[in-house]
């Protein structure tokens, strides 16, 4: 054996993990403006002199422009690249964020300032999990994206935390000016680390309207599209109305800042911990072993949580925290298990699909238990218990979906 038989031309080697490491930072610093308004949304809707309807409109006009990002910079990123589209929506986000942060003083000018940061915020989601499928092997793939989606979740809890601490304190201008520019950070930590990193441009046939929905053919990809669509049903309808029913159960501790601190906790926190450490956990058991065991556990916990109203405070708190930890624990394995599904030239037209029924489903989903409450008579009695039993029927189905999935067995090497 000779050393000529070593190619003297390797193919270049992977980056290096710092630019995993910059992008999870400003996943986090983006997500700091996220939650900004409902954090502050009491010391707002007083100074702005607001209807609980024209509160609502504003986080609404969010949802909306978040969703119609999400779905546009999925499908652009396959034509122009995710690297590029991730940038574009990086800066322009931190634009819209300082917009907000400086000038929204007023209902009218909330509403408009908060639609524009949703609609550029939503556009470094999915390039984010493309650039990550692009630069991390399949065996720790899940691990990587769990950590980008806790850095997510880490920032919701960190805006939350934030909003309601320095609102209550020095007025809700401080809280919008501190997380409002946490996306100028995010834009400044991704830049330099996607440097190094090639614009893979992959497009073709997903550019085409008549070939967006030609990954459903496949088995695994439409399971997993109709488990993440049943999943942001139970997701979403959980995050509107769990800070609500917790606010009951905690009406006798402490101020508004200590419950909200505990809110944040019980869902953000633990949310934060089930990205990271669920990611890993299908890169050593499967894709599919965690998907059904997450969406077991969240379902119980949709069915459980509304009949504890009256119990122990720390009971429900614990509770809370594993709903949140089951409910975001799917995450990132679904987003994972979809990198590896669907072809690299159509994977940004598949995330625009999966957005769209996703957040229609997610979006649905709160006035549903919104009307169960009003049927029930309201939030006392068993209106709470029947409310999140239908969120429940979303982590049924997503259960369901996963026990279908192919067997996988990951490669222990």
């Amino acid at each position: 054996m000779t050393t000529a038989a070593i190619p003297t031309a390797a193919p270049s080697p992977a980056p290096r993990p710092i630019w995993l490491v910059l992008l999870c930072a400003s996943r986090f610093a983006t997500s700091l403006s996220f939650m900004v308004y409902a954090g502050a949304l009491g010391p707002a809707m007083q100074a702005w002199g607001m209807s609980a309807g024209e509160a609502g409109s504003i986080q609404t006009a969010f949802n909306v422009g978040y969703a119609l990002s999400l779905v546009g910079s999925s499908w652009f990123a396959d034509s122009l690249g995710a690297k590029r589209v991730f940038l574009w929506a990086s800066w322009a986000t931190a634009l819209t964020g300082i917009a907000f942060a400086f000038f929204a003083r007023s209902a009218e000018s909330g509403l408009l300032l908060f639609a524009l940061v949703g609609l550029t915020q939503g556009g470094t989601y999915a390039p984010s999990i493309m650039l990550v499928a692009q630069g991390v092997p399949a065996a720790r793939r899940g691990a990587a994206v769990g950590w980008l989606l806790a850095a997510g979740s880490l920032g919701y809890f960190g805006s939350i935390a934030l909003a309601a601490g320095l609102s209550e304190r020095f007025g809700y201008e401080t809280a919008f000016i501190a997380c409002g520019l946490g996306p100028l950070l995010a834009a400044l930590l991704g830049t330099p680390g996607l440097r190094g990193r090639a614009n893979l441009v992959a497009g073709g046939g997903a550019r085409r309207l008549r070939g967006a929905f030609r990954f459903l053919a496949d088995r695994r990809s439409l399971l997993l599209t109709v488990g993440y669509t049943t999943h942001c049903w139970e997701l979403l309808g959980m995050w509107a109305w769990l800070p609500a029913f917790l606010t009951a159960s905690l009406a006798g501790s402490g101020g508004a800042g200590v419950r909200g601190l505990w809110i944040a906790g019980a869902i953000h926190i633990s949310g934060f911990l089930s990205s990271l450490l669920m990611g890993r956990a299908s890169d050593r058991l499967g894709r599919r072993a965690v998907l059904v065991a997450m969406g077991v556990l969240g379902a119980a916990c949709s069915f459980t949580i509304g009949w504890m109203d009256g119990m122990p405070l720390a009971l429900v708190l614990a509770v809370a925290a594993l709903y949140g930890f089951s409910a975001l624990g799917d995450s990132p394995v679904l987003s994972t298990a979809m990198t590896e599904s669907v072809e690299p030239g159509s994977l940004g037209a598949a995330l625009a699909v999966r957005s769209i029924l996703g957040f229609g489903a997610g979006g649905a989903a709160p006035l549903a238990v919104g009307l169960v409450l009003d049927h029930a008579g309201g939030t006392g009695g068993s209106g709470w218990g029947w409310g999140f039993a239908l969120l429940g029927v979303g982590g049924g189905l997503a259960t369901v979906c996963a026990f279908l999935l192919p067997a996988d067995r990951p490669d222990r090497s």
